[in-house]
């Protein structure tokens, strides 16, 4: 049983308290304490934030201590909202090192990063996971429409605390298939104006 007396103590330990009253950020995390603080559950917000995601890290610890973030992507909502405390994902045929399974069977404790790099965006998700083996209704529940992975598995994380932070430093960068929509539409309409000025030009000359 956690003896956590605030949701952000799952980060903010004895020890990073002590650093931000001595740097002067300990006030100001007070009063989020005692304020709104960090969510412990999934709101909507944060569901619509998740569901347009195509990449997210996934960060486990082994017994020794020594940490591991697995990259995990695909088609805008393939890491799926279960319900208001879990999300859910399949987990494709790779390189099958397996080192974030392992990690999980030794130490359950798991945190996901998520960044929107068009909207300058991230979120922070602390909570626990476990990979579901062996489970073809739930893997293929998950498995997104269309997409050509290969599904092997399923990793199911419980949300424990999450926190959105501020836009400051992330670079804004654009999907490519964003991109070449975006070029494609210009295209067209400088091809739309281009055939328009050649009618106007056209008009004129029968004028003359």
């Amino acid at each position: 049983m956690s003896d956590h007396r605030y949701t952000s103590d799952i980060a903010f330990t004895p020890a990073v308290k002590a650093i931000q009253a001595r740097k002067g950020s300990r006030a100001a995390y007070a009063r989020m304490e005692n304020g709104n603080g960090w969510g412990d559950t999934i709101t909507p917000d944060l569901a619509g934030f998740i569901a347009e995601q195509s990449s997210v890290f996934l960060a486990t610890v082994n017994h020794e201590g020594q940490p591991y973030i697995q990259h995990r992507g695909g088609p805008p909502g393939f890491l799926r909202v279960m319900d208001a405390h879990t999300l859910a994902f399949a987990d494709y045929k790779g390189n099958r090192q397996y080192i974030s399974q392992g990690n999980l069977g030794e130490n359950a404790k798991a945190h996901l990063f998520l960044i929107d790099y068009r909207n300058r965006q991230r979120v922070k998700i602390w909570g626990e996971a476990r990979v579901v083996e062996n489970d073809p209704a739930l893997l293929a529940s998950l498995m997104p429409e269309g997409y050509s992975a290969r599904g092997e598995q399923v990793v199911v994380f419980r949300v424990t605390a999450w926190d959105a932070n501020c836009p400051q430093h992330i670079p804004q960068r654009f999907e490519a298939a964003e991109v070449q929509q975006w070029l494609a539409e210009r295209d067209q309409r400088i091809k739309t104006l281009e055939a328009e000025l050649a009618a106007l030009r056209g008009d004129q000359r029968l004028r003359n």
